[in-house]
């Protein structure tokens, strides 16, 4: 591994659970700077994952920040799992349950089905409980005040919507998408082709682009391999008046 931080890294992270991919910069620029002596250092990540999603996270160092972009506009994969009969506010584990539905009529040919009608190029409206500006002013914002924002449908494309694994009322998948992509509006929208609900209960990016999850590192793996490999500046010795 080269140790030229400063001259651009693109690092390959699993990001941990219950992280914000903010929380993973701040930590690992934190090091770099206490552990290797950088103090001005530019770490930056291509695509941001939620607190409560884990998988791979593309850290850039240096000058390949200026990379982000490009890494940000690749195809992502994901798996995960969604839970149907019931909808949170979120679309996801963030929120307590606010409406519960039946779930006897569902088969699992009406769940390929449900996968089918959206795979594809589709319309998209985002989750409240997200980035998305409105007004110069981000969509969670207005939600978490109970507002309701008016968030209109954006395109996106899903490739692949496999699923893998049918145990009512849980559901398995993998997906294949564009940037810009909501998983969790997939479970709003599945839920609702099924004539249900449903959200979000576990979500992991396996692949940005050709970046692999099972190439990423654990995070305190890649600073241990970094103390060992790093070649720390050697301090000056001290002058006699």
């Amino acid at each position: 591994m080269s140790s030229r931080f400063e001259d651009g890294e693109v690092l390959l992270i699993n990001k941990p659970l219950k992280w914000s991919s903010f929380d993973v910069i701040n930590r690992f620029r934190y090091f770099l700077r206490k552990q290797c002596g950088i103090q001005k250092i530019k770490v930056g990540h291509a695509g941001t994952l939620d607190p409560l999603a884990d998988g791979l996270l593309i850290v850039c160092t240096g000058r390949f920040t200026k990379r982000i972009e490009e890494f940000q506009g690749q195809e992502k994969e994901y798996t995960g799992t969604f839970r149907l009969g019931a909808t949170t506010p979120s679309f996801d584990l963030e929120h307590e349950t606010d409406q519960t539905f039946e779930t006897s009529h569902i088969t699992p040919e009406m769940i390929r089905q449900a996968a089918e009608s959206l795979t594809g190029d589709i319309m998209q409206i985002p989750p409240v409980f997200s980035a998305i500006k409105i007004g110069g002013k981000r969509a969670y914002k207005f939600a978490r005040k109970d507002k309701d924002p008016e968030l209109s449908a954006r395109p996106v494309n899903v490739r692949e919507f496999e699923i893998t694994r049918i145990q009512m009322p849980e559901v398995d998948f993998r997906i294949s998408c564009s940037k810009g992509t909501y998983i969790r509006s997939i479970a709003r929208d599945f839920g609702q082709a099924l004539n249900s609900g449903a959200h979000l209960t576990a979500l992991r990016r396996t692949r940005i682009g050709d970046f692999l999850l099972k190439d990423a590192w654990e995070l305190e793996d890649l600073m241990e391999n970094i103390r060992k490999e790093y070649t720390f500046p050697k301090e000056e010795p001290e002058r006699n008046p």
